[in-house]
């Protein structure tokens, strides 16, 4: 069998395409990964991938260049003709899932949370949604066809906008966590202020204004708290968070800015609370490794944020825009070290239980045996 797995070019699509790639070449199989050009390329040839760099920009909305584009994955599709094709995120399922049907090639479309065209509200996003769910009836209603979501929220909204049948719908929950690469930290915390993480890509959406602001509040109580952000701007995302303003919040003394983090388990065992003001998600990677490791959570009660928290067991559900309402949840953890390391050990017996990689890397090729038959 020869699968293609097509995503851009994030760090958290290359941690699970690269876990799921290695997972398909263990049973004998063929891997052809395609991406835009960027840094992950070079782990995916080294793990056994075969590598095709792909001339696409996410934020193009030029008919010719996107009807290349478009030319350009039919063509690749027909010459590597690969048993399945498995599309991430949403500009990537419309034209994969496009090529795939020219091409007559099953598909597996998997939709991380639907996207900053469905969660904002300008001119832009509004004359967008209509071709974009016509684009989306056509393409994921094929019979050949199965599209995964990380949460039932996600589902029940697809299926309400009729966008694509109930029965070609699995709900796979999230993309799991290595919980032996993620473990509670060993031995006391290090001294000094309590520590707290918001660990995203720096868009509006992800709630960097509201952490921002929250660490304003909280600092003008003068308590001894450090906040952190791990992430870098998205220049591919239309609400991409600017350099200036990144700039302005370190001036401030607002936030310690991290910049990207590869290697994320000295920094969850050097963290206090994880936080994640987030608006929409499909399933946040970041809360699960936060929790596998044991750290109490602070998200927003919104779509995928809260199937990783459990209010009041594993953390503590804000409202989403809400920076009074996330300084508070702050305070209060911050007051109440045992109700931190309750939560924490909650959390991590919640990963083990439902979110382990290894279940969620199962359930993924169960859909490929039942598409294939």
């Amino acid at each position: 069998m020869k699968v293609l797995l097509f995503a851009n070019t994030d760090w958290y699509l290359y941690n699970f395409r690269l876990t799921l790639a290695q997972a398909i070449m263990a049973q004998g199989h063929d891997v052809i990964c395609i991406s835009p050009p960027g840094p992950y390329g070079a782990g995916l040839e080294a793990a056994g991938c075969r590598w095709l760099p792909l001339p696409m920009d996410r934020r193009s909305l030029n008919l010719r260049t996107e009807a290349r584009l478009l030319k350009h994955l039919i063509t690749l599709y027909r010459r590597t003709r690969p048993d399945l094709a498995h599309h991430f995120t949403l500009k990537c399922v419309g034209y994969g899932a496009l090529a795939a049907r020219a091409a007559g090639i099953p598909t597996v479309n998997a939709i991380t949370g639907l996207g900053h065209v469905f969660t904002t509200d300008t001119l832009r996003t509004r004359l967008l949604r209509p071709a974009i769910r016509g684009l989306l009836r056509f393409c994921l209603n094929h019979p050949h066809s199965r599209l995964i979501v990380q949460n039932p929220d996600d589902r029940e909204e697809l299926c309400a906008k009729r966008l694509v049948c109930a029965e070609r719908i699995r709900l796979i929950r999230g993309s799991g966590v290595d919980t032996q690469r993620f473990q509670p930290r060993a031995g006391p915390r290090r001294p000094g202020p309590f520590r707290v993480l918001l660990a995203a890509r720096l868009i509006w959406e992800k709630g960097g204004g509201e952490y921002a602001e929250a660490a304003r509040q909280l600092r003008q109580e003068g308590l001894p708290i450090e906040f952190r952000l791990a992430g870098e701007p998205d220049p591919g995302n239309p609400t991409s968070v600017s350099e200036g303003t990144i700039k302005e919040w370190q001036q401030q003394g607002l936030l310690a800015v991290l910049g990207h983090v590869d290697a994320m388990e000295p920094l969850l065992a050097d963290t206090d609370l994880m936080v994640l003001p987030s608006y929409r998600e499909g399933t946040p990677r970041s809360l699960l490794e936060a929790a596998a490791c044991g750290l109490p959570i602070i998200t927003t009660d919104s779509v995928g944020c809260r199937e990783v928290v459990e209010h009041g067991v594993s953390g503590a559900l804000v409202p989403s825009r809400d920076a009074t309402a996330l300084a508070a949840a702050i305070r209060q953890l911050y007051h109440d070290p045992q109700e931190c390391q309750r939560m924490g050990q909650a959390g991590r017996a919640k990963i083990m239980a439902e979110f382990d990689e290894r279940l969620v890397i199962q359930q993924t090729l169960a859909v490929y045996r039942e598409l294939l038959g």
